[in-house]
């Protein structure tokens, strides 16, 4: 074991009991899981006996870890601590990928890689997803080909697990699996121990900034350390990893925000978008002048950041969406409008009604959705008269539960069409009329033997 790496097992052992201590209240993901408890550390000819059994070498860092740090422990399956709900036991779980014949799918060369296009991620699972005639063992080949040489090493619950290359030109590095066959992605990381360090890091690094033996050795660390790696790299994925650190952070320092903002204004695509991202999340005074200019370019960003970190600002933008208001027309614009809307607390029906017409259907559902959180919805009934006319069932649905509270006799010859129209339950349009119409003292049924107007 060359000194790096000994020198890194020594960090990383620190860490663990700086973890451990600061996070008393196992508020980090799986913490609570893994108690940051690792068992013993593997034995030499454990090692030795797998690595005949599946004609593999293991990745010197991974091996390290085994042999200096701990194998196992008391989190789900026995993991160890770690990221997600531990790491798993040396040998064991070997076959969460590929369901059978593990010995020889680890040994094959890695058939992903880093940076993969999504055209080849489908294509490499067209057979799984799209032959519905496929055979349980070529279905399992399969597996075995996509997932070749990858050793399970733990998991985030459901479908999503980490795996470690063990072949080929990415050997060592750790990748996240979705056994729902989700595109894979590689971590930033070169090797196991590094991506390890991470996950210590992202706990410990800012608080432990004066500790001069806790060096902060990848994007996980301290702000400088993020801010390091942004500025020196020319890779445009590298600079988005570091910028995706930086918004997992709780806090950022002013001096870092500055050098942020100096890179907005010579950034652009991706990466400015990311930079006015985090700008918002941490200052939104400084970043407020660049939202503005970020509204006639990409109005869903610019609701989406408001309403992610300065929600309590909503009633700042009320103007700027009366005035865009005529420009929105795909639905996720106009549901981060909504939600916006109902932050001012402003009676925003002025803009909502509007939509209630719009051509697309699931605007139309919003719509009569955010009119039903007012106060004062009962001033709308001729608006919540055309949605319970509407041509889509799933309007319809929406209009009656945003009538709720409402008891207006008025609404009772459309409540009476409904019925008539849905002899049969469609979409839980009969139930909704039902919570509707029992305030009156009437069901969908006997709702057809009376005259509304005479009611």
């Amino acid at each position: 074991m060359n000194s790096e790496i000994t020198y890194q097992i020594q960090r990383i052992k620190k860490k663990l009991l700086l973890a451990k201590e600061i996070d008393k209240d196992l508020e980090v993901f799986g913490a609570d899981s893994h108690v940051y408890v690792l068992s013993e550390t593997a034995a030499v000819d454990d090692i030795f006996e797998f690595e005949k059994k599946y004609n593999v070498s293991l990745p010197d860092c991974y091996r390290a870890f085994l042999l200096h740090i701990g194998n196992g422990g008391i989190s789900y399956q026995n993991s160890a601590a770690g990221p997600g709900y531990g790491i798993f036991p040396f040998g064991e779980n070997v076959d969460e990928f590929v369901y059978s014949n593990p010995e020889n799918c680890l040994s094959q060369d890695c058939f992903i890689y880093p940076k993969m296009s999504d055209e080849f991620w489908e294509e490499s699972i067209k057979n799984i997803e799209e032959n519905d005639d496929i055979s349980e063992e070529d279905f399992e080949a399969e597996l075995g080909r996509i997932f070749a040489g990858i050793l399970p090493l733990g998991t985030e619950g459901c479908t999503y697990y980490y795996g470690l290359v063990l072949n080929g030109k990415f050997k060592g590095r750790v990748v996240n699996v979705d056994l729902d066959r989700q595109k894979p992605f590689f971590a930033f990381e070169s090797n196991f121990l590094d991506w390890y360090e991470r996950w210590l890091d992202g706990i410990t690094a800012e608080t432990a900034i004066d500790e001069k033996d806790l060096f902060n050795y990848t994007l996980g660390g301290s702000t400088a350390h993020i801010l390091d790696v942004f500025v020196t790299t020319e890779d445009e994925e590298t600079k988005l990893e570091c910028l995706q650190g930086f918004l997992k952070k709780k806090k950022i320092d002013s001096q870092t925000l500055d050098i942020l903002e100096k890179e907005y204004s010579l950034s652009a695509g991706k990466i400015q978008k990311k930079l006015l991202q985090i700008l918002v999340k941490f200052d939104y005074n400084r970043a407020y002048p660049y939202l503005i200019d970020w509204v006639q370019k990409d109005l869903l960003s610019v609701f989406q950041f408001v309403y992610w970190y300065a929600k309590d600002r909503s009633l700042d933008w009320l103007e700027v969406i009366k005035e865009n208001a005529s420009k929105i027309n795909d639905d996720e614009t106009f549901n981060f409008c909504t939600y916006l809307l109902k932050e001012t607390g402003t009676d925003y029906s002025s803009v909502i009604i509007s939509f209630t017409s719009h051509k697309n259907a699931s605007i139309r559902v919003t719509a009569f959705f955010a009119l039903g959180q007012l106060k004062n919805k009962v001033d709308y009934l001729e608006t919540f008269i055309l949605g319970l006319n509407d041509e889509v069932n799933r309007v319809v649905h929406i209009t009656l539960q945003a009538l709720e509270g409402v008891n207006e006799k008025k609404l009772l010859q459309h409540y009476k069409n409904i019925a008539i129209r849905f002899p049969k339950e469609q979409d839980y349009i009969l139930t909704n009329l039902n919570h509707r119409l029992k305030a009156f003292g009437l069901t969908n049924k006997t709702i057809k033997g009376i005259d509304p107007d005479n009611y």
